[in-house]
């Protein structure tokens, strides 16, 4: 579910581009008619490139067909349609309900079968329908929490039926829901500034992983990160840590990143809208409509562009993998030009 349409309005002649280039980026956006053939396609389908003056573009399926056009059967653009309003119909269910939606309840909403449908959602949202609702109680619990209301009115309010769920939901955070209302207030921070190819980084972690990524930055900017947390510079117990994190800044192409733990603080939105971006592989990029489509709401590029800037962990979480629809840079909070080396050394063959 593509939404591209943060800047200017594509030309005839950038959608061919696009179409050559089989940019998967832009399926959703339009569709590429062949008049020789009579089909139309997705501008990433795999067959053959056809001539020039035989393709139109549409906006949509419905009016490639009014045009006389029929699906191709190999990138099948009419299924991808259906696919994403069933998404969007469970989304809208999933939100609006006070209880939880069984898999069963969807299947019949959106006429899949359950097991089939799941499959849909997982992809197009990057949760399981289930994983999707529980970050929706979270989300939920931390607002009632942040308007500074008592954990257990929070837990119920959320729609959790016992303390003990919201705790399991829990389990695996960097913060427990009385370090989140009292914002880190008792947590430890080891922190260092090192030297790299692209100036002085900053990396601050608790027990339970990184918490803070940063360039040009040091112990005053992370206090204002964490005022309420206790700041202990160093660390021989996190050497080995901070080395992994400089490996990943230096040698993206090569490094792992999977296995460095993170103690992500901020709200089950924003932790949506940073899982997504670590589904974004290295050495790809993504428009901010199209991290918002991975969340199943396509309309959604303004929150998810707020949810990246309140990201504390350059590259590990890899908000410079979002760039502008028109394929420019777009910002970023460390300066363009580290924007643009991180992307150029994970490109590296």
């Amino acid at each position: 579910m593509s939404d591209v349409t943060e800047t200017k309005p594509l030309t005839d002649e950038d959608r061919w581009r696009i179409a050559l280039a089989k940019d998967r980026r832009f399926d959703g956006v339009f569709v590429t008619g062949v008049h020789s053939t009579g089909i139309y396609c997705r501008p990433s389908c795999p067959a053959r490139a056809p001539k020039r003056q035989n393709v139109r573009f549409y906006a949509t399926c419905e009016a490639a067909e009014e045009a006389g056009l029929r699906a191709c059967k190999r990138c099948a653009p009419d299924q991808q349609s259906r696919e994403e309003g069933a998404v969007l119909a469970a989304l809208k269910l999933l939100r609006e309900a006070e209880e939880t939606v069984s898999l069963e309840r969807l299947g019949l909403l959106t006429d899949y079968s359950p097991t089939h449908f799941q499959r849909i959602f997982t992809r197009a949202i990057g949760l399981s329908p289930a994983a999707y609702q529980r970050a929706l109680r979270r989300e939920r619990a931390d607002e009632a929490l942040g308007e500074g209301g008592s954990v257990t009115q929070a837990i119920y309010e959320a729609g959790y039926g016992a303390p003990s769920r919201f705790y399991e939901d829990r389990k695996d955070s960097g913060m427990s829901a009385s370090d989140w209302k009292d914002g880190g207030k008792g947590r430890t921070v080891h922190w260092s500034v090192i030297a790299t190819t692209l100036g002085d980084m900053l990396v601050a972690a608790t027990e339970k992983g990184v918490c803070c990524l940063s360039f040009g930055e040091g112990e005053e900017e992370l206090r204002a990160r964490f005022p309420k947390a206790d700041l202990v510079e160093g660390g021989e117990e996190f050497r080995a840590l901070f080395e992994k994190v400089t490996a990943a800044v230096e040698a993206p192409h090569t490094a792992t990143t999977a296995d460095i733990p993170l103690d992500v603080k901020g709200t089950a939105f924003q932790q949506r809208c940073w899982e997504a971006l670590r589904q974004i592989p290295a050495g790809e990029t993504r428009s901010y409509g199209e991290q918002a489509a991975m969340l199943g709401n396509p309309k959604a590029s303004r929150a998810v562009g707020g949810a990246n800037g309140a990201n504390n962990i350059a590259v590990l979480i890899p908000c410079h993998r979002v760039i502008a629809a028109d394929g420019g840079l777009g910002g970023y909070a460390y300066g363009t030009e580290i924007k643009a080396e991180l992307l150029r050394r994970e490109r590296r063959d």
